[in-house]
C-alpha cells in the first residue's frame, strides 16, 4: 500500500532579487519563503495562516507551479514538479483566488470563463458547456445563467463561479487563497459549507489560506503557521488552538477577541511592532525583537523545529505547549 502523501514539499526556497532605489545600489534578497516543509495527505485540508507578507500566497502559488521556486521539491500524486515544470504536469491542481470578479472577463459569458480550462486543453464547445452546466449544479447555481455576464451575479454568486472554474477539470488538490475574506459573514458561511461538501463529493484536499483564525479553525484538519518564509509551528487544528507552542501562535490567538474555546487565563500576549522585511538577515530568530519571552539564546543561534508529539512540531528555542514553557537562557 502506498502511504505517499498527495502532496510532498521538502526545503521549499524562493527569493527574489531586489535592487535599491538608486542605480548604483547594491541588490537584496527578499526570501518568500526559506525552507518550507509540508505533507497534505488526500482529501485533508491544511489550514495557513500568518500576518500579511509572511508568505503565505507565495507558497500556494510555488506549490501550483504558478511562481518559480528556487530550489527544494515538490512531489504531486506521485511526481516530482520541477521549478520549470509545464502545465500539463500540474493536473490536478486548481486555486481559488480571492477577488473572483477580477479573475473572469467582463465582456465574456461566464460560462466561457469557467469552461475556459478545458477550452483550453481543445475540448469541444459543447462538451465543455455540458461540463460547466453540470458545475453549477454543483455550487448552486442554475444552469439557466450560464450566459449572463459577469456583472450581473452577486459577490457570493462570483465566488461560486470561481469554484466551479476550479472543479471543471476534476482537481484532487485546490488552493483556497483567502476565497471568503472579501464576503459579509453570512455569506462566507454559505461559500465555507459548499466547500465542504465540495470536499467530500469529489474527494477534495485543501490548502487554505486565510488572515482569520476562526474560519481557519472551522475548516481545517491541520494548521500551519507562517512567520517571514518560515513554518514556525504546524498541529492538528484543535490542538493548535488548545495548546499553541510558538509565541507568535500564541499572539495571533490573543489578538482575536473571545474566540471560541481559547481559555481566558493568563496574560494576553499581543504582537507589538511590524514584521521586520523579509530581506533582513537574522543570525538568530527572526521573531527575535517582536517576542515577548525572548532569551539570550534567540539572539545568537537560529531555532530549532521541535517535535512535541502528536504531529504538532514548533521551530522555536522555547517550544512547549502554553503553560509548560521551560525557558533556556
Amino acid at each position: 500500500m502506498n502511504d505517499e502523501p498527495l502532496l510532498r514539499v521538502r526545503d521549499l526556497r524562493v527569493h527574489f532579487p531586489v535592487r535599491g532605489s538608486v542605480p548604483w545600489s547594491a541588490r537584496a534578497t527578499v526570501r518568500a519563503l526559506d525552507g518550507v516543509d509540508l505533507d497534505l495527505a488526500h482529501g485533508e485540508t491544511l489550514g495557513v495562516v500568518g500576518e500579511s507578507g509572511g508568505g503565505m500566497t507565495t507558497r500556494g502559488a510555488a506549490n501550483l507551479g504558478l511562481q518559480r521556486f528556487d530550489s527544494g521539491e515538490i512531489r504531486f500524486a506521485g511526481r516530482t514538479l520541477g521549478p520549470d515544470s509545464r502545465a500539463g504536469e500540474r493536473d490536478g491542481m486548481q486555486v481559488i483566488f480571492q477577488d473572483p470578479f477580477a479573475s473572469l472577463n467582463p465582456k465574456r459569458r461566464v460560462w466561457k470563463s469557467v469552461g475556459e480550462p478545458m477550452l483550453v486543453r481543445g475540448e469541444r464547445r459543447g462538451t465543455t458547456r455540458d461540463r460547466v452546466a453540470e458545475m453549477f449544479a454543483a455550487v448552486g447555481l442554475l444552469s439557466g445563467h450560464l450566459d449572463r455576464l459577469p456583472h450581473e451575479f452577486s459577490g457570493g454568486q462570483r465566488q461560486r463561479l470561481a469554484i466551479a472554474r476550479a472543479l471543471v477539470l476534476r482537481p484532487t488538490m485546490i488552493v483556497c487563497d483567502e476565497p471568503v475574506s472579501a464576503l459579509d459573514v453570512s455569506v462566507q458561511s454559505q461559500i465555507l459549507n459548499l466547500l465542504n461538501d465540495l470536499q467530500v463529493q469529489f474527494g477534495l484536499a485543501y490548502i487554505f489560506i486565510s488572515h482569520d483564525l476562526t474560519v481557519v479553525k472551522n475548516v481545517s484538519d491541520r494548521i500551519a503557521v507562517i512567520y517571514l518564509g518560515r513554518i514556525v509551528e504546524s498541529a492538528p487544528a484543535e490542538r493548535l488552538f488548545a495548546a499553541p507552542a510558538h509565541p507568535y501562535t500564541r499572539a495571533l490567538l490573543d489578538a482575536v477577541p473571545k474566540l471560541a474555546g481559547r481559555g481566558a487565563s493568563g496574560p494576553r500576549r499581543l504582537l507589538e511592532g511590524e514584521m521586520p522585511s523579509p530581506s533582513q538577515v537574522f543570525r538568530g530568530c527572526p521573531f527575535r525583537a517582536r517576542c515577548p519571552v525572548a532569551v539570550d539564546i534567540c539572539d545568537d543561534l537560529p531555532p530549532p523545529v521541535i517535535d512535541l508529539g502528536g504531529a504538532h512540531s514548533a521551530r522555536c528555542h522555547l517550544a512547549a505547549p502554553q503553560g509548560q514553557e521551560d525557558k533556556p537562557t
